[in-house]
């Protein structure tokens, strides 16, 4: 650990106005990101003395290596500056909150030429309409389907919009009246446009003009004596109605506001927020936390805000932010929320009435949604720490391995030879350093080769990430380690285990490669499929778990992953391979120019007997390149005939072929 006296800037060094900051560890790591109206007075808070601060800040600065910081106009660009930097970075030591779950929203496809009303999930995208997001996704299509009775929106995919174009028949939905089937050509584009955007209205809280308006129809059709259509419109009426129950009217019918409530211990925290839209809680959704740093509730709440509306703009933004406590800098977050907006954003703590009582309703489910999540993690944890404690003492290390990386070998007959690393921390998969390899020195098929390659790359990798700090000094011939950017790297983290997928011989080589690279600190094992055994290096017979045992039942999930995250990668590969032709071999010639190729002659065969001249014709293909496509398929060798295989017949290339070929019938190159 690092004492923070060693890095402390000079007086006088810090200037007194706003910023950002960023404290780095040894390995240049960014570790935590911060700001501050006075640079000079917050940064002066973390060099007292450790004993007197938060054990979280505590472990922070000692671990922290250099701070750096960066001057900004005002407080709204310091919350900015913050928010992107956490974002890129991603520290180990700020609040981040993690979705308990993917909550489902209702979406409506304004980007595309007919609007399609569907249940989404997942990042949002440009040009897509959201509401909610909703607790479970039926009840959005419980919704949707009182509403097409009104608002008959397409809802069908695009295969099945383009299959109803091509036979000239709607889908049933398009029969029974919950479609305007503009695949058919009922409706104009226009129209259907039209509709889709008064879907959009009435979701956003726009009702009562709207009902209004029907229920004027309706005695108009009654007074004239159409009633069957004053019959239709009253049902129509009733359906939305039934639709906008769904929703509890809770507020004011023009109140458009956000609750955020916080839940709070030692250790967690839990956010929920409600949406209000139109007087009616539109939507719900919540968070959970580790408080990895020294974080009040006010802290928390500013976190919320970030990461709520980090990414929104226009309406997305409401009117009005509630919240159970102001942050420090509650001016400055008011103003970027209403950049966000566009107009002015209200951010405040409920004092009395409606809102005060649904405040206090959205606070009882965060308490409930922390309880929950202590109550599933609670036997997580224990089983996970147990499985962690039983392989350190069967494998007689000196402490519990928190970070597991496993390797595994894949390929087909010798072909495609490739290599997978997943990485467990804490006995959770770690996604997001998972690592392929393509097996480079030599080709066959040779799994123990192939361990002592992969395995030798990345702590190559690592060794040279150790190189910035003087750890280490690459050997002559060794790659400099990329400029420094304070970003996570690929392979900056050292494991405590390295499991392989094989016997004996996986297991000699892959501690061969540590041995050639001098680590000795890191320890290996690995687990043969056979009898389930673990093998460590040097010994002849193999350490036997219980069948039972938490231990062994992690080394075969962590194995198990490996083996499919390799298995999909040399399937992949195979795949490409597979399709590839004979344009996929000419160096500069992207996958836009081979469609125009193709598109242009109908086929290869055709390509392969155009001129240079012909070629020069295709849009987008100059001499050079006309000269190299016909180089490439001169020397390629060409497909035998496609045959009828229930005729005997050959088949002549008459055909075009689809814009997207790239190779011939019957070739695999």
């Amino acid at each position: 650990m690092a004492d923070p006296s060693s890095y402390r800037p000079q007086p006088g060094q810090v200037p007194d106005s706003p910023g950002v900051y960023r404290f780095r560890d040894e390995h240049r790591r960014v570790i935590y990101v911060g700001k501050a109206k006075s640079l000079r007075q917050r940064l002066a808070n973390y060099f007292q003395d450790v004993a007197g601060l938060h054990p979280r800040t505590a472990t922070m600065v000692t671990t922290a290596a250099s701070v750096e910081w960066t001057v900004v106009s005002t407080e709204v660009e310091a919350l900015q500056l913050e928010y992107s930097w956490i974002k890129e970075y991603d520290p180990r030591f700020n609040v981040k909150y993690r979705d308990d779950k993917s909550y489902p929203s209702l979406a409506v496809t304004l980007n595309e030429e007919y609007p399609r009303v569907q249940v989404m999930r997942g990042p949002k995208k440009k040009g897509v309409r959201y509401f909610g997001p909703y607790a479970h996704a039926w009840a959005i299509r419980e919704t949707v389907d009182l509403m097409l009775r009104v608002f008959p929106v397409r809802t069908c995919s695009a295969g099945v919009f383009k299959r109803s174009a091509q036979i000239g028949r709607p889908c049933l939905l398009g029969y029974i009246g919950k479609c305007s089937a503009p695949c058919v050509g009922r409706v104009t584009p226009e129209e259907h446009r039209e509709l889709a955007e008064e879907f959009c209205d009435f979701m956003a809280g726009r009702t009562g003009a709207y009902l209004s308006r029907l229920e004027k129809e309706m005695h108009v059709a009654a007074e004239d004596m159409e009633y069957e259509k004053a019959a239709r419109l009253r049902d129509d009426i009733g359906a939305l109605r039934r639709a906008m129950e769904k929703n509890a009217v809770v507020l004011a019918d023009a109140t458009d506001a956000d609750l955020i409530a916080v839940a709070e211990d030692e250790l967690e925290a839990a956010v929920q927020i409600f949406h209000v839209r139109g007087g009616r809680v539109r939507g719900q959704r919540g968070w959970v936390t580790d408080k990895v740093e020294a974080v009040d509730t006010a802290g928390l709440v500013e976190h919320a805000l970030q990461q709520l509306y980090g990414e929104e703009k226009g309406e997305a933004v409401p009117k009005e932010v509630l919240v159970p406590a102001l942050p420090e800098d509650a001016p400055a977050l008011g103003q970027w929320l209403a950049d966000r907006r566009g107009s002015q954003v209200s951010l405040r703590i409920p004092q009395r009435g409606d809102k005060k009582a649904l405040m206090e309703t959205v606070h009882r489910n965060a308490q409930q949604s922390l309880a929950l999540h202590k109550t599933k993690r609670a036997s997580d944890l224990t089983t996970r720490s147990r499985a962690l404690e039983e392989i350190a003492e069967a494998l007689e290390l000196d402490g519990a391995p928190l970070r597991i990386e496993c390797f595994d070998i894949s390929h087909l007959q010798g072909d495609d030879v490739v290599a997978s690393m997943v990485v467990f921390e804490d006995g959770l998969a770690r996604k997001s350093e998972y690592r392929r390899f393509q097996v480079k020195s030599f080709e066959g098929q040779d799994d123990v080769r192939s361990m002592h390659e992969v395995v030798s790359r990345r702590f190559r990798r690592y060794l040279l990430e150790k190189s910035r700090t003087g750890e280490w000094d690459p050997q002559d011939g060794e790659d400099a380690p990329p400029e420094d950017d304070g970003k996570p790297k690929r392979f900056a983290y050292p494991p405590q285990l390295v499991v392989v997928d094989g016997g004996q011989p996986q297991v000699a080589a892959a501690k061969r490669a540590l041995d050639e690279l001098g680590i000795d600190d890191v320890a290996v094992c690995g687990l043969a499929k056979r009898l389930e055994e673990v093998w460590v290096p040097g010994e002849d017979d193999p350490v036997v778990l219980p069948r039972t045992s938490e231990g062994l039942y992690l080394l075969q999930r962590v194995r198990d992953e490996a083996h499919r995250f390799a298995i999909r990668y040399q399937r992949s590969k195979r795949g490409k391979r597979l399709k590839s032709g004979p344009l996929d071999e000419v160096p500069g010639l992207g996958e836009s120019r081979k469609q125009a190729l193709v598109k242009h002659f109908g086929s290869v065969k055709k390509l392969r007997q155009a001129t240079i001249d012909q070629i020069c014709e295709v849009p987008g293909i100059g001499r050079k390149t006309a000269e190299t496509v016909a180089a490439a398929l001169a020397g390629a060798v060409p497909a035998g005939p496609a045959v009828n295989t229930a005729t005997g017949e050959i088949i002549e290339d008459e055909n075009p072929a689809p814009a997207g070929a790239s190779s011939e019938r019957g070739t695999e190159q």
